[in-house]
């Protein structure tokens, strides 16, 4: 490369660095950000709702799909940190912006808007930051299992794989667990019931007749997962689904 060609390459570098932080520093890349590590988390949550219910298929059904991202090794715990980032990432903007609408707004039209806006759109940021107290715990619960004694007892099933069957049903037997559990998941429906349609709105699909549709369909599909999960710690507790070994 010429020195004139480097030189110009020089210029242009830091043109491109400040328009990248501009875009993240302003409204719109910010609601960008939001929408794009939103849409990763909701298909993460309707991924692990589909495996999860399989409980009601039986044991071997998600003792096996449970052997099968172990059988991931490094990469499973690979997605599940690029998760827990983007979970940060995304409660980390909305609190930002969060901030950002309140100092750009004079008390006034804070007070017009707070009348039109719904419980779910006013405590985004409290509702995610329980969300992701809830999350961590449902790791240490079930994934890493350091809040019950008992998941260690549990032996295998009879084609060698961890009972994550039994693990279940014990762990939603304690009903503080089930409370907190259904808790959780309420809060998670209220922020995706505001969230599931700002995510498209902010990626541009808004207009008078897809925005109103897009928030019906946002808080259709919000309470459809709740549905779903809670479905499972119900089941359990009703004495619907039952352990497959005792202890």
């Amino acid at each position: 490369m010429s020195a004139p060609e480097s030189a110009a390459a020089a210029t242009v570098r830091p043109e491109e660095h400040g328009r990248s932080t501009g875009f993240y520093r302003s409204s719109v890349g910010k609601k960008m950000i939001v929408a794009i590590t939103g849409i990763i988390l909701i298909l993460f949550v309707v991924g692990h709702l589909l495996g999860n219910l399989q409980i009601f298929l039986g044991p071997d059904w998600i003792n096996g799909y449970s052997q099968h991202l172990r059988d991931l090794g490094p990469l499973l715990w690979l997605i599940r940190i690029f998760l827990l980032v983007t979970v940060v990432v995304h409660i980390y903007v909305t609190i930002h912006l969060a901030i950002d609408n309140r100092r750009a707004r004079p008390e006034r039209y804070r007070e017009r808007d707070y009348v039109k806006a719904t419980f779910a759109s006013r405590h985004m940021v409290m509702s995610g930051l329980i969300v992701l107290a809830f999350i961590i715990y449902h790791l240490a619960h079930f994934t890493v299992r350091v809040t019950d004694w008992r998941f260690g007892l549990l032996k295998a099933d009879p084609l060698g794989h961890y009972d994550v069957y039994s693990m279940m049903v014990y762990g939603f037997q304690n009903i503080y667990v089930s409370a907190f559990y259904v808790v959780g998941l309420f809060l998670l429906t209220l922020h995706l019931s505001h969230g599931a349609s700002s995510f498209f709105q902010s990626l541009g699909f808004n207009n008078q007749k897809l925005t109103p549709r897009l928030g019906i369909g946002g808080r259709v599909f919000a309470w459809l997962l709740f549905v779903g999960y809670t479905s499972i710690p119900v089941a359990i507790l009703l004495g619907i689904v039952k352990p497959a070994q005792q202890l």
